[in-house]
Formats: C-alpha cells, sequence, structure tokens
C-alpha cells in the first residue's frame, strides 16, 4: 500500500513539471547595441503590448526615441523566433568594447527566468536573434534603423 502511495505520488509531481515547461512563456525581449569612440548606443525593450526604442551617441549629444504598441500578431511573431528549451544553452562572448567595439546584448524574461546574452554571434543558436531583428525591421520605422 505505502509503495503504491509513492509512485503515485512521484508520476503526479512529474506530471506538473512537464505541465509547468509547456506553460513557460516569453514575457519580455530587450536588445541594445553599445560602444565605439563617440558613445553609439542602441536599446530596444518589447513587451507583450509595446515597443520602446532609443538610439544615439553620447559625444554629439544625440539622442532619438520611439514608441508604439505592438498588436498581438506582432508579439507572437516576434517570441516565435525564439525556442525557450535553447535559451539556457546559449552562451555569450567577450565584450569588444574595450578595443573600441560595439556589444550586443540581449535579455529574454520569460515566465520562469531571466537570461542575459552579451556578442552570442558565435552561438549555434544566434538565428534565433537574427529572426528577432529581422521581424524587428519590420515594426521599426525606417528613419530609426
Amino acid at each position: 500500500m505505502f509503495l503504491l502511495l509513492v509512485i503515485f505520488s512521484c508520476s503526479e509531481k512529474t506530471t506538473n513539471r512537464s505541465s509547468d515547461s509547456r506553460n513557460e512563456e516569453i514575457t519580455f525581449i530587450g536588445l541594445s547595441d553599445a560602444g565605439g569612440q563617440l558613445g553609439y548606443y542602441r536599446v530596444i525593450k518589447v513587451s507583450k503590448d509595446s515597443i520602446h526604442f532609443e538610439s544615439g551617441q553620447t559625444a554629439n549629444n544625440k539622442h532619438e526615441e520611439w514608441h508604439s504598441v505592438i498588436k498581438p500578431e506582432t508579439w507572437k511573431k516576434l517570441v516565435f523566433c525564439f525556442k525557450i528549451k535553447n535559451l539556457d544553452s546559449i552562451e555569450s562572448s567577450p565584450s569588444i568594447q574595450a578595443i573600441d567595439g560595439i556589444d550586443e546584448s540581449f535579455q529574454i524574461k520569460t515566465s520562469k527566468k531571466s537570461h542575459v546574452y552579451v556578442n552570442a554571434h558565435s552561438d549555434i543558436h544566434y538565428n534565433q536573434f537574427n529572426c528577432f531583428k529581422q521581424e524587428l525591421l519590420k515594426i521599426i520605422p525606417q528613419k530609426y534603423q
């Protein structure tokens, strides 16, 4: 009798874990580029219902911003680029700002975790980031690209 109780309680926990992983969803995506001699920066923050864009150069005191509401279909296209199961295995590379380069950073928040990547260009899963950037080009006005 005790053995049956243990078996059923273990199988119930396993079922709950697998259903929880299927319910995990992306809630926020951030992309930023920063560096260079002129202090270039670009920051894009996307949530389920809005997008916020900033860019500029600190050396020239240049700064631009743009905000917009996004449709649920647009959010789905952006999120579709990422495979949640791969997020834990993506690896960053060293910063290149110190040698006057521009670092690319991504922040992806899910309902369970937050992930941050810097210069992940050489990772096998980088195509997900490229897909996201291509979808962004369809949203952000031409004058800010």
